[in-house]
């Protein structure tokens, strides 16, 4: 009985080199920073510069692909599920804890967003714009649930809550020993004086 011929290695598509690329350029650039240079960006993922122009016009666009792929697993590392029961309260709660749980981590470098912001500099930048967009995400969970548990003004909380958060991210990288429960307390005591109650949703 003879054996089948193995069935040939499939060329590397371009989605495939694509997602190399840019998984290579969200963990570079959050780790190391914007400064990479595309040689650096190429040899890591393993494509040439040549395929990487075929897919992106710049570096710039690179780094705003990143980040948006960097984004939803930032969201699935912070947020609860979709279908969690928890109050709405709760559930904003969950993102300072979740916080708090990847600040003691060694690879912790904070946000990624405000990272590549503060960077870059420049606000219309390809990823400046991409990195506002993403946090204004973050407002608008905050906003969502804190219109679900009835705060007095859920708009102000959102952006109270997201202030806390990125200043929470800041600490822990700057002081290199996570936050201290810190964003933890005081995203409680904006919760109390909005009013939020903690019964499930």
């Amino acid at each position: 009985m003879t054996e089948a011929t193995p069935a040939p290695i499939a060329a590397p598509t371009a989605s495939s080199t694509r997602d190399r690329l840019l998984d290579a350029a969200a963990d570079l650039f959050y780790r190391e920073g914007m400064h990479i240079g595309v040689e650096a960006l190429c040899r890591a993922a393993g494509v040439s510069k040549r395929s990487m122009y075929q897919l992106f016009d710049s570096k710039d666009e690179v780094i705003a692909a990143s980040l948006d792929r960097t984004a939803a697993a930032y969201r699935a590392a912070l947020f609860p599920a979709a279908d969690d029961a928890g109050s709405p309260r709760e559930r904003i709660l969950h993102v300072f804890r979740r916080l708090e749980a990847l600040s003691v981590d060694a690879d912790f470098h904070g946000c990624p967003f405000v990272a590549a912001a503060v960077e870059l500099k420049v606000p219309e930048h390809p990823g400046s714009l991409a990195a506002r967009r993403h946090k204004n995400a973050l407002i608008a969970y905050f906003r969502h649930e804190a219109e679900a548990g009835g705060a007095q003004d859920p708009a102000e909380l959102s952006r109270h809550l997201t202030v806390v958060f990125d200043g929470a991210n800041s600490w822990g990288v700057v002081q290199g020993s996570g936050t201290d429960g810190l964003a933890i307390s005081m995203a409680t005591t904006l919760l109390d004086a909005a009013g939020m109650k903690d019964t499930a949703g």
